[in-house]
Parts: C-alpha cells; structure tokens; sequence
C-alpha cells in the first residue's frame, strides 16, 4: 500500500536518552535515506524522558486528556503497558503483517511474550532485550578471597566472609563490615528464583492469574536477601546498584545487560578515588536450581490505524531488527538482539569488524558472556494480566522496604553497642518469615484482586 512519491510519515515515541538515543536516531536517519526512501516511509523518534514518562504520556493520549499528544503510530512498551493499551482496543495486529517465515527468524521466547492478545496474536514486536548479569570490582575483590562460586546460595556466604573480613580490619571498631551485594530489581528475584526452583509465581491462563506462593521455596528466598539485608552483608544505598560500587559501598550487584555501561571505573571515597577492574559474571542461580534468566526489556508496538500506516510500521521495525542493525544498536546500548542469528560472538565480532565499531568493553564482555550461555540458559518472562504492574511492586518493594526498616533498627542497636548477633537476632527468626509470609501472600492477594 505504499508509495515512494507520497511517503507515509510514522512517529515513534521511546525512551532512550544519551548513547542509546544518539544509536537509535542514527539508525533512524539511514533507514529514512535507504529502505524507507525507496518504500515511501518516513520515520522519525522522538524521546518520552522515563519509562514511565512515556507510559504516562500513552495513557494520556488513549484518554484524549487536554493537552495530550495524539497517539503515536510506534512506541516503546513493556508487556504490562501494551496488556492496558491492548484492553482498549488501540493496538494493531502484527500477525496481519508477518508470515511464519519471518517470525521464525525470531527467538521463540521473544515472540511468545508478544502474544498478548486473547486469540494469541502478536502485538508487541521485539525488537531489543536484555537478561541479568552479575559484575564484581574485581580490584577490591582480589585481596579479600578467591571466587567461592556464583550460587545464590554461594554468594550469601561471600558476603558474610566478606562482612567479617572488613569488619576484622578495624579491631578498635567493632562491628564495621561491610556490604559486598545488591540486587537491582528484586521483583526479578523472585519471579526468576522461584522459577529456577521450579514454581512460577504469577500461573496466567486466558488473561486471569492464579497466584502459586509456596512457603518452603519462599522461605529459601527470604533467606538469601532478606536475611543478609538485615545483617548488612547485603546493601542498597544510591538510586542503582552500580552507584553503590562507585561509593565503594559494594563490591558486585545483579542487575541488566544494559547497565554494563554504568558499572564504574573507580571507586570514589570522601577522601580520594582509585582504579578498579570488573568481572562480568553469569547472574546467580539457587543451588540445584534450573539455569534460569530474567527476559526483559521494552519491544515497540503498532497503534492500531489503517493499513498503510501499520504495514510501514512492520517494515521499518523489520528493518531495524536485522541482525546488522540489531548488533549495530546493542553494541552501543547493552541490549541484546532480536534474531536468531545475531545472538552469537561471530556474528558480533563481524558486525563489529566491517563497521568499525567502537564497543565499550564492559559492554562487549557482557554480551559475550550471555551469548555464551544461551545454549544453557532459559530466559522466562511471567505472561501479562490485569493488575500486573500492582503485583510487580508488590514483588519489588514488599520484602525490600521491610528489611530496609528492620536494617535501620538492627544498626541502631548496634550503636548502641550491641553484637550484629543480638542485634539482628529477633529479626532472623521463623516467627518472623511466618509474619512476613502471611502479610506478603495477603498483599499480592490484594494487588491481582483476589
């Protein structure tokens, strides 16, 4: 339906910024001089801010709110977002656009957390994704201990050594330790850790969830974050994880793919700063768990128009998820590509080659590392369903915002001269798993409306 001497013009709303942004216009504007020229099509982004700044901006203009912008013909959402949008009936049909061959071409899980819609078809085209890493200041690492392994289990002991190291360099000051691990998205450690031991939270058949919370698998996640927390072997300060290792607060943190980029260069103290290395590390697995991984990352939709608008649409997100311009956009941005093909060390290292790329290496090490485990390692996305997003936070601050408190009381008590034992002791009992559990399980009743 196209027509290269009256171009349709199609607008994209996204929320890159900095790097990201400049790769994304980039690839814009040489899709506009190549394919989109010899189609008809004209693109053109524009940055929301946030992602939430983009939702709210969504929202707003399927609400017809004074002032809002119209609707536009592409943008960045992630599944609970396009779930809303598509309720209202405003996203278009991909499937309507796209054979099985195409779609083959596709990893099977990307395409699958696309098919939001009540008869299965796709509504959300992936076009970059990202899973968890874990990295470590390998500086600060080195003269405390050797690797003790990447289990979840294994790293909770890490980082009480570790506390009980630092906190031994001090003698004349009694329990000082220090943190050693984070988290960036503790929703993730429970969808992922519960999946990696067998039981998947959030059970969505037709749209409607079923809510599986376990005590006994629940129970192995309160005790390898919400203890540590409490003890302070576990920490979280600044807005991410990797300004905690800036401060030099933490030595290593689990978080995405595509905060490779921000893990710092040095460590910056009140009175002087220092050079660190990094490791770029699988993100941890429970022990005897499945090697399972977080899938996630925004993919763009089509608003729902006519078919001259949304075919163009299809065409340019197709182009933009070639294997080459895919590479060309992760290699910038940290996000992994699409395509079956592009998510290998070749294919990486040729686009790099024949482009001449210059890759950060935090990035380069850190799409390395995941292409190499994807044989191994299954990337899982919990379906989309009414109240997701409610739920999600139930997941991220529940368990969070407790041990934060219950932290702050136990460091009180240790000023006050008390042992991290006795301090912490009322905090690490079952009674207490028993009292979060019954609250957790109540407050996720209430977020899915059960």
């Amino acid at each position: 339906p196209l027509d290269p001497k009256d171009p349709v013009s199609l607008t994209v709303w996204h929320y890159y910024n900095g790097s990201q942004q400049t790769a994304f216009d980039a690839l814009v504007e040489e899709f506009n001089d190549t394919v989109g020229q010899e189609k008809g099509i004209y693109v053109e982004g524009f940055s929301q801010g946030s992602v939430s700044d983009l939702e709210t901006a969504v929202r707003d203009a399927i609400g017809g709110k004074v002032g809002a912008d119209a609707m536009p013909d592409l943008f960045s959402s992630y599944a609970d977002t396009a779930y809303e949008v598509e309720q209202a009936g405003a996203l278009a049909n991909l499937s309507e656009y796209l054979d099985e061959e195409e779609l083959a071409k596709y990893v099977d899980s990307y395409i699958e957390e696309g098919r939001i819609a009540a008869d299965g078809s796709l509504r959300i085209f992936p076009t970059a994704k990202s899973t968890e890493i874990m990295m470590l200041n390998k500086t600060d690492w080195e003269p405390f201990a050797s690797a003790t392994g990447t289990t979840m289990e294994g790293v909770t002991a890490a980082a009480e050594a570790y506390y009980e190291w630092t906190d031994s360099q001090t003698p004349d000051v009694p329990e000082d330790g220090r943190a050693f691990y984070g988290r960036d998205a503790v929703a993730n450690y429970f969808l992922i850790g519960m999946q990696q031991l067998g039981v998947e939270i959030f059970q969505v058949e037709n749209g409607k969830v079923t809510l599986n919370v376990p005590r006994e698998e629940l129970h192995r996640l309160w005790e390898n974050y919400y203890v540590p927390m409490v003890k302070g072997y576990f920490g979280a300060y600044g807005s991410f994880r990797s300004d905690d290792v800036k401060t030099g607060d933490l030595l290593a943190y689990t978080g995405s793919t595509s905060s490779a980029m921000y893990f710092p260069n040095q460590v910056e103290l009140e009175d002087g700063s220092y050079p660190i290395d990094y490791l770029v590390m699988a993100a941890p697995v429970f022990r005897g768990g499945r090697h399972i991984a977080v899938q996630q990352g925004a993919g763009m939709v089509v608003s729902k128009s006519d078919a001259r608008h949304e075919y163009a649409a299809v065409e340019f997100l197709k182009w933009f998820t070639e294997t080459e311009n895919n590479l060309r956009f992760g290699c910038v941005s940290g996000y992994l590509p699409v395509r079956r093909e592009a998510a290998s060390v070749s294919e990486l290292d040729r686009v790099i080659e024949e482009q001449g790329l210059e890759v950060a290496p935090k990035t380069y090490d850190c799409l390395t590392t995941v292409f190499g485990q994807m044989e191994d390692m299954t990337l899982y996305a919990n379906k989309s369903f009414e109240n997701g997003t409610a739920a999600r936070k139930v997941l991220e601050y529940h368990l969070a915002d407790k041990a934060a408190e219950d932290r702050a009381a136990v460091e009180e008590a240790l000023a006050q001269g008390k042992s991290l034992e006795e301090a912490a002791a009322d905090y690490v009992t079952e009674e207490s798993f028993e009292v979060w559990y019954g609250a957790f399980c109540e407050a996720l009743k209430q977020a899915v409306g059960e």
